[in-house]
């Protein structure tokens, strides 16, 4: 398994008792739907090793509690603080049409009502306030902010997304 068929699921932060129990911080909004996993992936050397879970639930509501086979002493928990979880893409829940998780957009098209094609998707910069689609116009970037506003339709069939930008912006980079 590499990491290309695989999403994040999250980070080990903390060992929890001294059973080898860890707690791992979920990079979703729906935590719930990751108590029952069976086994994760965890990148160890540049590698994605599978472990099997034992038991896990929710911890005050933001943090999952889990006991990974083979892990069983506050020594073993200690060494994989820090580790990233991944699981397969297969298991990602399904979304409505009109949401969409960032890897998928990756490649589509980008229709602007004023300006047509602006270009394709290259990548999601989340690493600011708000997410960017960053967008390649001939080899020129273009960013445009994930906002719900800006975003008219999700066309997943046809590898689009309509959206409306604010006047002015598509022309910062075009000019």
């Amino acid at each position: 398994m590499t990491k290309e068929d695989c999403f994040y699921l999250g980070r080990i932060v903390a060992k929890f008792s001294f059973k080898g129990e860890v707690l791992i911080k979920l990079d979703t909004d729906e935590p719930e739907l990751y108590t029952e996993m069976e086994s994760v992936f965890v990148e160890y050397n540049e590698n994605l090793v599978p472990f099997f879970i034992e038991r896990s639930y929710l911890h005050k509501s933001t943090l999952l509690r889990a006991k990974i086979e083979d892990i069983d002493t506050e020594q073993d928990a200690e060494d994989m603080i820090g580790a990233e979880l991944y699981l397969p893409l297969e298991q990602l829940p399904q979304l409505p049409d009109d949401k969409f998780y960032f890897h998928e957009v990756i490649g589509f098209d980008v229709i602007d009502q004023q300006y047509g094609n602006i270009g394709k998707i290259v990548s999601i910069n989340d690493t600011t306030a708000q997410a960017l689609f960053e967008i390649d116009k001939d080899g020129k970037q273009i960013l445009v902010p994930m906002n719900d506003e800006f975003i008219e339709k999700v066309d997943k069939k046809n590898k689009e997304i309509k959206v409306i930008t604010p006047e002015g912006l598509v022309d910062l980079y075009l000019s």
